[in-house]
């Protein structure tokens, strides 16, 4: 099975739009958004051929957009446990970095994925893998936008620039 993970699109449509676009051309069968959606007219483009999650982000300050995600996919607020294919994933948006630490090191998860500091992030812990695929480029972190992909058949952890 594979999970497409992206986080912080901040009403950036064309990299939205970038983002869907890979995971169809990757066959992924989830995609988790960590965060940081914004406004429910770029929440839209994600209603496409996988299952989709979302949790809150500390700029997702619309109350309708858990109504346009409900209505294709998943919105869990601020944080989501999910079992896909076996694996035990942790879901949270990543603004209390004791609290993203904690995750990691409970030894409770496969597969914690998170956002918030626009910064790719691969990290193996014990036997937890830390994901954060990154977000709209700022000042201080990535200067491009990426997306991960997690084969969880083989813990392969891919990231695309796009």
């Amino acid at each position: 099975m594979k999970l497409g993970v992206v986080s912080d699109t901040h009403d950036n449509l064309d990299y939205v739009e970038a983002a869907v676009s890979h995971f169809e051309s990757e066959d992924v069968d989830v995609v988790v958004h960590c965060g940081d959606i914004v406004s429910p007219f770029s929440a839209t483009p994600f209603d496409a051929d996988f299952d989709f999650h979302a949790v809150r982000g500390n700029n997702d300050g619309e109350w309708k957009l858990r109504e346009i995600v409900e209505s294709f996919g998943t919105y869990h607020g601020d944080f989501a446990t999910l079992t896909l294919d076996g694996d035990e994933i942790a879901v949270y948006h990543g603004t209390e970095a004791g609290l993203v630490d904690a995750l990691v090191d409970s030894g409770t998860y496969d597969y914690v994925l998170r956002g918030h500091t626009h910064e790719q992030t691969v990290e193996y812990r014990g036997g937890t893998t830390h994901v954060n695929p990154g977000g709209l480029p700022i000042p201080g972190a990535d200067e491009s936008f990426h997306v991960a992909v997690v084969d969880l058949g083989t813990g392969n952890v891919s990231f695309e620039t796009l």
